[in-house]
């Protein structure tokens, strides 16, 4: 069984005049991304390996998630590949997790999340918010063979105000 938890990058700013990889995060990406993160211990494994894109909003994300989790940040694993905007690139890299590891969470973009997560979920998802959180099981021993799962859990900052 791998489990899988997608996180959206919370709210980014496109008031900076900066290259798209280079946004920071707005203040409400960053109270948005603190209340997701204190609920995610509740339904982490013991273990677990965390992935993220290059990109400043998603990196910032990251942190503050593996500061709620009391993960070291040293540990997270920035991939240029996840900043992707495709499906098809997301589920390339997923595909290519080490079957060493049964969870992995990673941040990442939209529209490539929330594609991902109606094509390998069992709940269909509009769309899935900045600082959302989505758990998908999967009943396979290698990443390489993914295929439909079930939808464990969401979290999206609406459903916690």
């Amino acid at each position: 069984m791998k489990k899988l938890i997608l996180v959206r990058h919370a709210k980014s700013s496109w008031k900076e005049s900066v290259e798209d990889k280079a946004r920071s995060l707005t203040n409400r990406g960053i109270r948005d991304a603190h209340l997701v993160s204190s609920e995610i211990l509740k339904y982490l494994p013991k273990t677990f390996v965390i992935w993220c894109s290059s990109a400043k909003r998603a990196m910032e994300t990251s942190m503050i998630f593996t500061q709620s989790m009391s993960f070291p940040a040293e540990s997270i694993i920035f991939k240029d590949e996840l900043y992707t905007f495709d499906v098809d690139q997301l589920e390339k890299v997923v595909k290519s997790c080490n079957n060493d590891c049964d969870c992995l969470i990673l941040f990442g973009h939209n529209a490539a999340i929330t594609d991902f997560v109606n094509k390998f979920g069992d709940v269909f998802i509009e769309n899935v918010p900045t600082s959302g959180l989505v758990s998908i099981d999967i009943d396979v021993n290698s990443w390489k063979d993914i295929k439909k799962g079930k939808t464990r859990k969401t979290l999206f900052p609406k459903d916690l105000k």
